[in-house]
């Protein structure tokens, strides 16, 4: 058995040699811990209850929209997820479920690139639904090539946008019946390098993947500054927000087209960026924290209110890109 003396001496020579290295051992350590613990970000407080409410999020079958729809159900809402796949959106409701401890979780057939069933939706939630509290507009897609929608539009402003104008546009008499309701637009910090090509909104001329992002999320934030206008009084707010930098599957187009030296640079970063949970709470915050109720047409990120890019708060711009959107789905 060592004695407690020697093995003392030896932890101290051991100290004495090594104290540099240790050091920078410790202080990189904790500046990882507290980087990790900034991306992090805010996290939503609020305890308000949703018995009795109903709540419809696109896209919750992965990603923040699941964790979502597992937050909302655990305070007690009906919710409804609606989803292109079913397959994995069937999977989605038995984990959201079984997570929450609410059967009231049930999935409803949507496909965004499809003004056809967007419209399928809106008539089956007016007829099997008696009411909509929140809407939760979270789908998207992101860095596609040169797609079109069903219809013929580019695919990420037909996706993140069109198809979004078109559901909340069809279900605001419903919201408004259940006033006081929430509309939630999921956009991102995108939208601050972003501009609505109104010349040449399916970019036919110029397609690039970054720049048509962009214009998509800037509109889901213009979007919501119209919609906001014209739903006062009413007793239905509007939010946009940006989740933060997550790790979900919306980069599955992005990841390929970068080079592999660079893949394997940032896989160790992507450890830092934001979990779903923690990309959802911006999300949560927006559709249940009850100091927001009488705010609408704000943009949040971190469970807080910021401020949004100048072209983001462009009155005209927001009111062309409404009645250009309502021309395009057919609501004109």
């Amino acid at each position: 058995m060592s004695n407690p003396m020697e093995v003392y001496s030896q932890a101290k020579e051991f100290l004495k040699e090594h104290a540099t290295g240790l050091a920078f051992v410790f202080i990189a350590g904790t500046g990882l811990i507290a980087t990790r613990r900034w991306m992090a970000g805010g996290v939503c407080r609020s305890k308000a209850r949703l018995d009795g409410k109903t709540v419809l999020i696109t896209g919750a079958n992965t990603g923040i929209g699941k964790e979502t729809a597992v937050d909302l159900a655990g305070r007690g809402a009906r919710v409804i997820l609606a989803c292109r796949d079913m397959g994995r959106a069937n999977r989605a409701a038995d984990e959201i479920r079984n997570r929450s401890g609410n059967g009231n979780v049930v999935v409803k057939q949507l496909d965004l690139e499809s003004l056809q069933s967007v419209r399928a939706l809106v008539a089956d939630v007016k007829t099997s639904e008696d009411r909509l509290d929140i809407l939760i507009n979270n789908a998207g897609i992101m860095m596609c090539p040169k797609w079109q929608t069903v219809d013929g539009f580019e695919m990420q402003f037909g996706v993140n946008h069109l198809g979004h104008f078109l559901l909340t546009n069809s279900l605001l008499d419903l919201l408004k019946k259940s006033s006081p309701s929430r509309v939630v637009n999921v956009s991102s910090l995108a939208h601050e390098k972003g501009e609505i090509h109104f010349d040449d909104i399916n970019l036919d001329r110029d397609y690039d993947p970054m720049k048509s992002y962009r214009q998509s999320k800037l509109a889901n934030v213009l979007f919501s500054r119209e919609l906001a206008k014209s739903l006062e009084g009413t007793g239905v707010t509007v939010y946009s927000l940006h989740p933060g930098v997550i790790r979900t599957e919306l980069g599955r187009h992005l990841w390929p087209t970068i080079a592999l030296w660079k893949r394997l640079l940032f896989n160790p970063l992507m450890l830092l960026i934001k979990s779903p949970w923690e990309g959802a709470q911006t999300t949560i915050y927006c559709a249940v924290d009850e100091s927001l109720q009488n705010t609408s047409g704000l943009y949040y990120s971190d469970c807080g209110p910021k401020q949004a890019a100048p072209q983001a708060c462009d009155d005209v711009a927001a009111k062309k890109l409404w009645d250009i959107s309502a021309s395009m789905v057919g609501l004109a």
